[in-house]
């Protein structure tokens, strides 16, 4: 019981951190309802806060599964609905959780007209990680979507299209950017793993809590940084959903 009061405190902490105003008062009964139920942890990216609205994350659906001993998870394709050559994949996944339970089915499709173009070419990836995902909430009787099975009908941005290149920064290198070994750190991880940099700006203001990233402090913007590395390493397909529920920026917008 005083574990699950301490996270129910840790994740409303950190969530008004991360969403601020966007964050009100139904938001955060749902956040304390969806901690004390599941153990869902918002700093390690088991939830999302989407338009108002939570969404539970393929790595917070399998630390789930992990808590409550799942017995295992199978999985395979439909052969009846997948066309390799359209990137078009279709798979049932059956969630065991125990030995004697007859299973709990759930089936995700993907294709590049419902996925996100920065999962494009992932598509058989991306659906194996519905159907669990789907699988794993009948077990777990979890009512809210995860945020994998969200589709993205966005054309990509002039700047994923041309370059993955951080925007413009101050020539002085001594801004609230967090100086140059900060910058140069996002920059890392912008190419180490294949992110947008646009989306990105836009996620660091939202995290922030600033209108524009030049307000944001050095201790925010280092913040930030450590959590896009964590989150990429932990589940990037998961940050990669994250990013493209940002509208996409203009070039030169703040």
């Amino acid at each position: 019981m005083i574990a699950t009061t301490n996270l129910v405190r840790q994740n409303k902490r950190y969530a008004k951190l991360r969403w601020g105003k966007i964050l009100g008062k139904i938001a955060l009964r749902a956040l304390k309802d969806f901690t004390q139920q599941f153990q869902f942890s918002v700093a390690n990216g088991d939830l999302l806060l989407l338009d108002s609205g939570w969404y539970v994350t393929h790595a917070g659906l399998t630390s789930l599964a992990r808590r409550n001993r799942c017995a295992g998870i199978h999985v395979e394709p439909v052969q009846a609905f997948c066309d390799p050559s359209a990137q078009r994949w279709a798979f049932e996944a059956t969630v065991y959780k125990s030995k004697s339970c007859r299973g709990f089915v759930g089936y995700g499709d993907a294709d590049p007209s419902n996925v996100s173009y920065l999962v494009h070419g992932a598509e058989m990836r991306v659906a194996e990680t519905r159907a669990v995902n789907r699988a794993l909430r009948k077990a777990y009787g979890i009512g809210i979507c995860s945020v994998e099975e969200i589709g993205s009908f966005a054309d990509p941005p002039q700047s994923a299209r041309e370059s993955n290149k951080l925007p413009p920064q101050p020539a002085n290198g001594n801004g609230n950017h967090g100086g140059p070994k900060v910058r140069d750190r996002l920059c890392q991880l912008i190419r180490q793993y294949q992110l947008d940099a646009t989306l990105v700006k836009s996620y660091a203001t939202d995290f922030c809590g600033v209108k524009t990233l030049r307000d944001a402090t050095r201790e925010q913007v280092e913040n930030f940084v450590t959590h896009l590395a964590d989150w990429a390493e932990k589940d990037r397909n998961a940050l990669l959903c994250q990013l493209n529920s940002y509208p996409v920026q203009k070039e030169g917008a703040a």
